[in-house]
């Protein structure tokens, strides 16, 4: 009788504790979509459903899938190569299907869903993206990840079913505060990206480097609302964001003489991220009557003003513009860099003036790739956005 209640008592235990083993040893959740997240964390999962981590594949984002379908092919067809090797970029716009080597974004729904819930809340440790060779590691080939255990950024618990069904077994959840809590948890695909004549591109984890890591990317990028961190994780698309990224002011010390001060309030350049962003100033003078008297840009101040255009300039070998997968130089960099305060003096024509207007515009892409993508990049995408203004009186 006691040997049979012992029994009883381990087939018990053994049934107990059985799902947890499953969850950590067998079940993978690669595949989870993030709409089961969704199921318990409904707030968080509609603010990264409205996210560019959401809309990071070349199927979701227009000006990627431009790049994307112009240097590698299309998104849709297994098994393409550039010069012979996996794309590079889907280690970090579509990091499940780099995980397996895929390359047909529409075959599964996490493939499409690109920077998901999954990405980021099953990676462990963060491994730098120097080789030791020379070269980058990017996006997932950064990091060591589980496909059976959830990390989560406070202490280890048990976190309950995750693939929709709440009867699958629960899955192990460790506190992994070190990489969630830090820059680490972005640099993979955030510190540098060089194209394939090693011009930098994307840098934005080296230009914070240089101010000593004044800050981590969550504190901007995913504040704490009501106590939870805000998955919206805003950047380079929004409006909002990148209009709290720089200051405008101007003086004057006379009728005809200008100053236009921009400070970077941010601990890395301004713009940041893709090198085909930038920012312009114009500058409207107006006289007694209204009408204007004068301006530093007949068309578009990178014709004529250049000293107004915050830009990242890439060439070919002859010196001429070249677009960021041919590039083999940098021409110039005019972007603010972290923290940097810049005076631009102008001199006005003539004394009628008696109102200065500025303008600060921002700008997804350059003139000339929104030239060239008219037809597959929407409007909204190529449309100047207003991100500062000031007037001053003479």
């Amino acid at each position: 009788m006691k040997n049979r209640i012992l029994q009883t008592l381990f087939t018990i235990i053994f049934l107990c504790i059985q799902p947890f083993a499953i969850a950590s040893e067998e079940q993978s959740l690669r595949h989870v979509e993030s709409k089961n997240c969704g199921q318990c964390h409904q707030q968080i999962y509609e603010q990264w459903q409205g996210s560019m981590h959401a809309q990071s594949t070349a199927l979701q984002d227009p000006i990627h899938g431009a790049f994307y379908q112009g240097v590698i092919g299309s998104p849709k067809l297994e098994d393409i190569k550039k010069n012979g090797k996996y794309p590079v970029c889907l280690q970090c716009h579509a990091p499940t299907a780099a995980k397996e080597g895929k390359t047909k974004l529409d075959s599964l729904a996490v493939y499409q869903e690109g920077v998901n819930c999954i990405t980021c809340h099953t990676l462990t440790k963060f491994n730098g993206t120097k080789k030791a060779g020379g070269g980058l590691k990017l996006g997932i080939s950064a990091y060591e990840y589980s496909d059976t255990k959830l990390q989560g950024p406070s202490v280890d618990k048990v976190h309950p079913s995750v693939d929709g069904s709440n009867q699958s077994a629960s899955v192990e959840m460790q506190g992994n505060a070190a990489l969630l809590k830090t820059n680490n948890a972005c640099l993979g695909c955030h510190e540098q990206r060089n194209n394939s004549n090693k011009v930098p591109l994307c840098q934005t984890g080296s230009e914070i480097a240089s101010v000593n890591n004044a800050a981590d990317c969550q504190s901007c990028h995913m504040p704490v609302v009501n106590g939870k961190r805000d998955h919206s994780m805003l950047g380079g698309h929004s409006k909002e964001m990148v209009t709290q990224g720089v200051l405008l002011s101007l003086a004057s010390k006379s009728k005809q003489q200008l100053a236009v001060t921009l400070k970077n309030q941010l601990p890395h350049n301004f713009p940041t991220g893709a090198p085909f962003r930038n920012v312009f100033l114009r500058i409207t003078a107006y006289d007694a009557t209204g009408k204007v008297a004068w301006s530093n840009t007949a068309s578009h101040p990178i014709q004529d003003d250049k000293k107004s255009v915050l830009m990242y300039a890439l060439g070919d070998d002859e010196g001429k513009p070249a677009s960021p997968p041919k590039a083999t130089q940098v021409m110039y960099d005019s972007r603010l860099k972290p923290l940097e305060l810049r005076v631009i003096h102008y001199e006005l024509p003539n004394s009628n003036i008696v109102k200065v207007k500025a303008e600060l515009f921002y700008d997804l892409l350059l003139p000339a790739l929104k030239k060239k993508f008219s037809e597959k990049i929407p409007a909204e995408l190529r449309q100047s956005k207003l991100i500062a203004t000031e007037e001053i009186t003479l």
